[in-house]
């Protein structure tokens, strides 16, 4: 039959190849593992029916497993092996597994690689944009009129061609939408020349210190928050089992809350004082400020020449300072950042788009304007800071509500250096709800406005180079793109009615090249930064591509208000994001006391998104079918924002009932 050790393990001197399928086995770890998998042509056998052990299934198929040599006729000794029950099955897959030969991996240049993936994605997106506007245009004319006789009608008719002329009225509506679609497609392009920033420098990455301390300088670590009653606990732990002398640190807790996370945090830190950890708490009453406000007077007590900052849903790992604090060994170094990963990214679909939305500002937008030796910001959390750059910018400003992208911008205009760090991680929690999101999204947006109005014109006069320039004012001023949106949207109606009668085909021409600069940048530039950070699991992001684009487009009520706010000078609070610890659905009933009133938002959302319902039953009578896919994003984005907000926490009395509450209750409350 075969040479053999009388064991049951094969020889490595002949090819074979199986697929063996066992309920516990072939579709579990032992199928992933070896690469087993079905050939087509062959159907599946049942042996083995024996008492006492489970059926088997094999399948004699056309596969290579490495490293497994066997002869095609020991597939029947394989299938003797099955027939015996699940105890020989699964010694013999582990024998497989153990003299699987892993091939030698094969070096390839990286920049070559890489690109060739961005450029991977990039087409493999438009294509199926293409392709799936392609096919419905040809189904819905299928089914009208033919495929054939569409196409004259569209393309090759010439009944009317000069007939129609553009009136004034024509012109005041068309003019302003081509201006819009032009902005939005140059910040479009933009995010392409971010991965080009990306590749281009990446010998510019930073990874190891090139120097380091001899002796540990000493750091302070700053915690504000406010209101966390949830997360407080877990925030303190970590910090305190951070690794660095004692003697060289000091934590400060800065406390702005107004409800029982006072005692909670007091508590706290109470136990781990008296544990020997040297750890402060500081409670504010009036509030002044808002974090920057507290942050500055935290600064003032702080006793350390670095500082480290983590809001309150942060997890650092126990190596964290001591990754970070050598490359200050650099004099001109004055603040380092992490990336953010996520402890719920798994907790609905929700939570996976954004953290795929936070993924490509830290894998491309920090990597791309790192590398490029040009402005990017601190993101308020996860970094560190030189204290002397802190005091030579200007120190905490709090007449912006991102007060740390200010502060970056000012530190930077004198002369500080940034470094990025990607392969340092600090986790943190993504917020579950839709209005909580929404309001992290509007709070950034109106701060990056406010901070664009504020240091633009000072970083314009200054003398860094031009490019520095052009990148910060694309990166201060991207959320314009939000009131434009609305512009648009009130506007595609009647541009779609006026030049229809000057020919589909002349709106193909021109509207689909800005649709897809404004548009499809962002799928691409999103798939590029999964394949950089999962590059086996990215082409799953496919799967959240058309939410992802979908979820840009509903933020837009909410955040044209924000951004309005910011161009009218119009002052608001820091409106926190909340933070629930989720550890399972359960923990969602938690949610009910800080979540925020609806207001109309989301009833106007759902109005919006019926306008463009309206819009693609007017594309599909008027045989526009190319506009439909596009239009139908407008309607999921708008429906799925207003009704997201509207239903948050509906069933959260329904499983609370049926699941108990696994998250130990916090101290003091």
């Amino acid at each position: 039959m075969h040479e053999g050790d009388g064991n049951g393990s094969f020889s490595n001197s002949k090819r074979h190849t199986l697929d063996a399928a066992t309920p516990n086995v072939a579709d579990g770890k032992y199928a992933r593992q070896t690469g087993f998998k079905r050939h087509a042509a062959i159907k599946p056998t049942r042996i083995g029916d024996g008492a006492g052990h489970d059926e088997h299934m094999a399948y004699v198929a056309g596969l290579n497993l490495p490293g497994l040599d066997v002869p095609p006729a020991d597939a029947l000794e394989m299938i003797a092996a099955f027939e015996l029950g699940g105890q020989v099955a699964h010694k013999w897959c582990n024998r497989a597994l153990a003299n699987r030969a892993v091939p030698e991996r094969r070096q390839e240049p990286r920049t070559s690689g890489r690109m060739m993936g961005f450029t991977f994605s990039l087409g493999a997106v438009l294509l199926n944009v293409v392709l799936s506007s392609f096919v419905l245009m040809l189904a819905a004319a299928s089914v009208q009129k033919g495929i054939v006789q569409y196409f004259k009608k569209q393309f090759l008719d010439q009944t009317f061609r000069g007939l129609y002329t553009p009136n004034a009225f024509d012109l005041a509506l068309l003019i302003p939408y081509f201006v819009v679609m032009v902005i939005l497609a140059g910040y479009g392009l933009h995010r392409y020349a971010l991965v080009y920033m990306y590749y281009k420098n990446q010998k510019n990455r930073t990874t190891e210190p090139p120097s380091r301390f001899d002796e540990l300088p000493r750091v302070t670590v700053q915690l504000p928050i406010f209101n966390e009653q949830f997360v407080v606990d877990r925030l303190v732990e970590a910090i305190c089992k951070l690794e660095y002398p004692r003697d060289k640190l000091d934590i400060q807790v800065l406390d702005d809350s107004t409800d029982e996370t006072v005692s909670v945090a007091s508590a706290v830190v109470e136990r781990y004082a008296a544990l020997g950890h040297p750890i402060t708490y500081i409670h504010r009453t009036n509030r002044e400020g808002f974090k920057a406000g507290a942050l500055a007077n935290g600064m003032r007590t702080a006793k350390g020449e670095f500082i480290a900052i983590f809001d309150a849903d942060f997890v650092p790992s126990e190596d964290w300072i001591l990754r970070v604090v050598h490359h200050f060994a650099d004099p001109t170094v004055g603040m380092v950042q992490t990336r953010w990963t996520h402890l719920n990214r798994d907790y609905s679909f929700l939570t996976e788009v954004e953290a795929i939305l936070l993924d490509g500002h830290f894998i491309l937008e920090h990597g791309g304007r790192s590398r490029s030796k040009v402005f990017f910001n601190f993101n308020g959390t996860a970094g560190m800071w030189r204290r002397q750059a802190i005091e030579d910018g200007g120190g905490w400003q709090h007449d912006t509500l991102t007060e740390d992208t200010d502060l970056s911008y000012r530190a930077q205009l004198k002369g500080w250096q940034f470094r990025y760090v990607q392969d340092i991680e600090c986790p943190a929690e993504l917020p579950i709800e839709m209005t909580a999101f929404k309001t992290q999204q509007a709070r950034w947006a109106k701060g990056l406005i406010q901070t664009g109005k504020k240091v633009l014109p000072r970083v314009f006069k200054s003398d860094v180079p031009w490019r520095t320039k052009v990148e910060a004012f694309y990166h201060l001023t991207a959320n314009i793109s939000y009131p434009l949106m609305i512009i648009l949207s009130t506007l595609l109606l009647p541009a779609m009615i006026i030049r229809s009668f000057g020919g589909w085909f002349q709106m193909l021409l021109i509207d689909l090249p800005l649709f897809l600069a404004s548009t499809f940048s962002i799928s691409s530039f999103y798939l590029v930064s999964q394949k950089e950070l999962l590059p086996r699991k990215w082409p799953r992001t496919f799967l959240y591509l058309p939410f992802l684009m979908s979820l840009g487009i509903g933020l837009t009520l909410t955040n044209t208000r924000a951004v309005l706010e910011a161009l009218l000078g119009i002052k608001s609070s820091f409106k926190r994001t909340p933070k629930y610890r989720v550890q399972s659905k359960a923990d969602r009933a938690l949610g009910q006391k800080y979540r925020r009133r609806l207001g109309l938002v989301p009833w106007l959302e759902l109005l919006v998104g019926s306008y463009f319902a309206v819009m693609c039953w007017y594309a599909y009578s008027s045989e526009n079918y190319w506009t439909i896919p596009f239009l139908f994003l407008f309607v999921l984005g708008y429906w799925c924002t207003g009704l997201m907000s509207l239903l948050q926490g509906r069933w959260d009395r329904f499983s609370a009932k049926q699941e108990p509450h696994t998250k130990p209750f916090p101290v003091g409350v």
